[in-house]
């Protein structure tokens, strides 16, 4: 099965999933530098996969 769409990606999958969760997790936390920080690094997991896969080469996905 050829995979089409960024969002066919097991690992991209999980990678919302994981940000759904940091999300749920850190949403009353006071310090909102550490939580803002937080909730960008979750979600640039999912937009690193989608802009790699986007890129259109091997080279370029595994970079990103």
């Amino acid at each position: 099965m050829k995979i089409r769409r960024f969002e066919d990606l097991i690992a991209w999958q999980k990678a919302q999933d994981l940000a759904v969760n940091i999300f749920i997790t850190c949403e009353h936390v006071r310090d909102f530098t550490f939580k803002n920080q937080t909730w960008g690094a979750a979600i640039s997991v999912s937009n690193n996969i989608s802009e790699g896969f986007d890129r259109g080469s091997d080279p370029d996905f595994f970079a990103f």
